[in-house]
């Protein structure tokens, strides 16, 4: 198993496209039903998909579990990050 850029371990599962729970979060930059964009220990992480919320939230063991329907999870590098902002990233730069 890669270890990643900090050398921590991070888990991603998912089961039935319905419930994520990712470990190895550091901070979420922003969420709302369609998208989540996280800081984690492999790098910026988006998930994407309809009616997600987040069920579990706790920086301090790293872990965010997140409910819905799961269309895709994909680490971002600086570039894609800026522009899956969106439309409220760009007015609020």
């Amino acid at each position: 198993m890669d270890q990643g850029k900090s050398g921590k371990v991070q888990d991603v599962r998912l089961q039935n496209r319905k419930l994520m729970d990712i470990t190895g979060v550091s901070q979420v930059e922003s969420f709302d039903s369609e998208e989540f964009l996280l800081d984690t220990s492999c790098g910026p992480l988006a998930v994407r998909g309809h009616n997600l919320h987040m069920k579990n939230l706790s920086l301090e063991q790293g872990l965010v579990t997140i409910e819905g329907t799961i269309d895709s999870f994909v680490y971002l590098d600086g570039k894609a990050a800026a522009k899956s902002k969106g439309l409220l990233g760009k007015l609020f730069r």
